[in-house]
């Protein structure tokens, strides 16, 4: 197949590249309308009872509270004159805009949850009338000075614009930084400026065509806006990889033969080492489709269709681009720099050589690294995002931040409770005593007021107005505890153990019961994910190499490499270290970028397995033994490998630029994954691996034997001089 498609590209290449620029022109032209489609939410399980409690709410009440305003004077209280007038000022004019319904206001309550500690803050709370309302224009409106006071606006939809504001912003400043960075390179690395733009053009596609995809499919279902990032890193870092090995064979090939027939080769040999490396990494992102939320989901649809795309244009364009080309794709050299020829590297020749005679002692260090690195996984905590997220000059960072530090029990991230009927006044009083006489319980707001320790208390907001025609009641279970901590999602456990009131169903929500509902659907679908991407692996490289072994070798160093990522991940972003380098506030881990790093770096690190390994046993094929096949395979992929490694590296690590932290975490994390697979995974655990299996590590049961020769494919293809074209 590979030989024909090689004939086809460079006997048609003119014709392959016109069809490929138009369907780019679409692609691109598709691509800018994804960005007004995609979504900044995604992390909760809609089929969770935080969910169904939230769309109760929406449903009954018109939801929790979507904006927090914040009221701050310039000096004195705000209950001296000029700040209480500014309030209640504020307070009518949300009353008067159709988009907000104010659900609460301290200059109407006087309620003291709704005022600082220091009474220099004070709180209006509200919700949006519909989904129409647009974030941005309600901070356009309402945030700055007014007439002696500043207002400050957070809450979950000031909160959700600004995180997708600064995405985009830092997405522009690290494309700025990464594009002409990874070009430099690549320069570098060809040795001439001709061959770096061909390969970054591969990246222009892939990036391009994804977004297209993503904005068809954000036509029809949630998508989420972060995939955007992980479009970028790989398409550019794809290109990369896929774009050296295609051009190093290329070149290699030309010293057997005519450039032509070098293509075809090219294509026979380093395409189908491509198409299956994509195939493994698209197959293992494949596995965040079994998860509930969109947020995970999106990055299956964007890693996926970036993984085909980079591979059908690697495999197909770029082969055009190049029989086009012809010796210049040699031109405009640098001075003094030879690049990547394909050739054997005498350093990766002299290393391979060097850890397959000392296997144990070269294995065992770099073991002993690893597992310290991981020892942090040991004290791991989960959380989901919030407004710490962003830098703290974000508003939404602001008022989140004054609302843990200065307000007492402020009722903004409480546990909600809404029944599916409404009860009686007796049975709502005797459910709230019962949930207010709960530990860690600071009072329990209802329609009838508030109660603390099994009595009314006045400590409360005074019940807010309630629409016309509610059929259900809404409880507030108010609590001191940080709602992302162990003691908070304990205390959702206890108030979904106490008896329904009166017959109905109470469903409880929140953000800490949203956490405890996350976290039980992703632990729940993670064994399922894990055995997806360890099954599909295994059975792609079975059919690649034909033995059972490799597969299994592949799959516990890359739990290793892995192992060692996550755990400095928990040193960096929950531990702290660093912090004040990159700029963030150190958090628990969130639940969902831990399975996001964890299929993406495991993706990616099969990647470079299949480039490495599928030489290796081009090698062996050719007549070599174990142990020269793996010294003559690395040496002439692992120039290649690490290269490619450094530019991936460069266009995730851009995204340290970020002012949001598990964007940051996201970057750091993944091209961290990436230099410690290509480099300590490859260049030694790999090679020390494979000598101490021997012959054993190409082993499979006879039926299997058979069965790879009737349904295997293997990466070493004849060398035949392919016919003149």
């Amino acid at each position: 197949m590979f030989h024909r498609i090689g004939i086809l590209v460079t006997t048609r290449a003119r014709l392959v590249l016109a069809v490929g620029l138009l369907a780019v022109l679409a692609a691109g032209y598709l691509g800018v309308t994804a960005f007004g489609k995609l979504q900044t939410e995604g992390f909760a399980d809609p089929e969770s009872e935080s969910s169904r409690a939230a769309t109760a709410l929406a449903d009954e009440f018109g939801g929790a509270a979507d904006y927090l305003f914040v009221v701050s004077p310039e000096s004195g209280t705000v209950d001296d004159g000029a700040a209480a007038a500014a309030g209640r000022e504020l307070t009518e004019q949300l009353r008067a805009d159709g988009r907000l319904e104010v659900l609460a206001s301290y200059f109407e309550t006087d309620a003291p949850s709704m005022r600082s500690t220091d009474g220099r803050h004070a709180l209006i709370t509200a919700s949006a009338v519909d989904d129409e309302t647009e974030p941005a224009d309600i901070l356009d409106a309402y945030e700055g000075e007014t007439d002696g006071a500043t207002v400050r606006i957070g809450g979950a939809e000031a909160t959700g614009e600004q995180v997708g504001a600064q995405i985009g912003a830092d997405l522009g400043l690290a494309e700025s930084i990464a594009i002409p960075l990874i070009l430099i390179l690549l320069v570098l690395a060809f040795g001439n400026v001709v061959g770096a733009l061909v390969t970054l053009s591969v990246g222009i596609i892939a990036i391009l065509g994804t977004f297209a995809e993503l904005s068809l499919l954000g036509s029809v279902t949630d998508v989420s806006i972060y995939a955007v990032n992980l479009t970028t890193g790989l398409g550019l870092g794809l290109a990369v990889d896929y774009g050296l090995l295609m051009v190093a064979r290329v070149r290699e090939e030309r010293t057997r033969r005519d450039h032509a027939a070098a293509v075809v080769r090219a294509v026979e040999t380093a395409g189908r080492t491509i198409v299956f490396s994509a195939t493994t990494v698209a197959l293992a992102l494949t596995a965040l489709l079994v998860f509930p939320q969109y947020f995970l989901r999106s990055f299956a649809y964007a890693g996926v269709g970036v993984m085909l795309i980079t591979a059908f244009s690697a495999t197909v364009l770029l082969p055009a681009a190049l029989t086009l080309l012809g010796d210049r794709i040699d031109k405009l050299r640098v001075p003094g720099v030879r690049g990547i020829r394909g050739e054997e590297a005498p350093t990766w020749a002299r290393l391979a050589r060097f850890v397959t005679r000392r296997p144990v002692l070269t294995a065992v260090p770099v073991l002993g690294v690893l597992a310290l690195m991981a020892v942090p996984l040991l004290g791991i905590s989960f959380g989901t995002p919030d407004d710490r997220v962003l830098p703290t000059s974000a508003s939404s960072r602001q008022v989140g931040d004054l609302l843990r530090e200065d307000f007492a029990a402020d009722g903004s991230s409480s546990i909600d409770v809404v029944t599916t009927d409404r009860v009686s006044d007796e049975t709502l009083a005797s459910y709230a005593v019962e949930l207010s006489r709960l530990p860690d319980v600071a009072r329990v707001d209802t329609r009838l007021g508030s109660f603390t320790d099994g009595a009314s208390t006045d400590a409360g907001p005074p019940p807010a107005p309630e629409p016309p025609g509610v059929t259900a009641e809404r409880v507030a279970v108010v609590s001191d505890l940080d709602t992302r901590s162990t003691e908070a999602r304990d205390l959702v456990e206890s108030v979904r153990d106490v008896p329904d009131p009166g017959g109905t169903e109470a469903l409880v929500g929140g953000p800490t019961a949203e956490l405890r509902d996350n976290m039980g659907a992703i632990g729940d679908r993670l064994p399922i994910a894990v055995g997806w991407m360890v099954i599909t692996t295994f059975v792609v490289l079975f059919l690649f190499t034909g033995s059972v072994v490799q597969p299994l070798r592949a799959l516990v160093l890359n739990g290793i490499g892995l192992s060692a990522t996550l755990g400095a991940m928990v040193w960096v972003f929950q531990d702290g270290h660093l912090s004040g380098l990159l700029g963030f506030t150190p958090l628990p881990m969130d639940t969902s970028m831990m399975v996001l790093l964890f299929c993406v770096a495991f993706g990616l690190s099969m990647d470079y397995e299949v480039f490495v390994l599928a030489r290796i046993k081009e090698m062996r094929d050719s007549g070599l033994d174990n142990v020269e096949a793996v010294v003559h395979g690395l040496a002439h992929t692992g120039r290649i490998v690490s290269t490619a490694a450094a530019l991936i590296a460069i266009s995730f690590f851009a995204f340290l630029v970020s002012d949001v932290s598990f964007i940051q975490f996201f970057g750091l994390g993944t091209g961290l994954a990436i230099l410690i697979d290509a480099t300590l995974i490859r260049g030694v655990l790999l090679p020390a691996g494979i000598r101490l299996l021997g012959e054993a590590a190409w082993w499979a049961p006879r039926p299997l034997r058979a069965l790879h020769r009737r349904v295997g494919v293997a990466d070493s293809v004849p060398d035949r001089v392919p016919e003149r074209v």
